[in-house]
């Protein structure tokens, strides 16, 4: 299943990215990437749940991201890097469905594979910054569990 996940991730990746860049309608977007990888009922629901709940609080990311991304203005990040870190940070603060630490690393290994050579590293720090965030106050270092 993780395989499966994986590339369901790369579908909505792909389907973000289409929106963002190519200013693709988000229907189209999303029919689009999951033609292309030929996914199964059940990933295309996880796909078309995902993709819309990052749209849907695409808002609350995007300042969440300009917030912890001191040296870079939305628009001036890699288009690969912003659409992983919306991606990562809808798994980590808007669904229950994977832990924390799941969400991170498929959002670093997106981010090598699509992204630039710093890619993996920036998005780790991002993540890992709004992981922390997250956690009780007083807590010994263990990851928040969602609630």
């Amino acid at each position: 299943m993780a395989g499966t996940r994986h590339a369901a991730r790369e579908a909505i990746l792909k389907a973000l990215f289409q929106v963002d860049v190519g200013k693709i309608e988000p229907g189209q977007a999303i029919a689009g990437s999951m033609e292309m990888d030929a996914l199964g009922a059940e990933q295309g629901e996880f796909v078309t749940r995902t993709f819309l709940g990052v749209l849907e609080n695409q808002s609350a990311i995007d300042m969440l991201i300009a917030s912890l991304s001191n040296r870079w203005s939305l628009d001036r990040m890699p288009a690969v890097d912003r659409n992983v870190l919306r991606l990562g940070i809808y798994e980590i603060r808007y669904s229950d469905e994977v832990p924390v630490a799941v969400a991170i690393n498929e959002a670093v290994e997106l981010a090598k594979a699509y992204g630039t050579a710093d890619s993996g590293r920036f998005v780790n720090g991002i993540l890992g910054r709004v992981a922390r965030m997250d956690e009780p106050s007083g807590d010994s270092g263990q990851p928040a569990e969602k609630t």
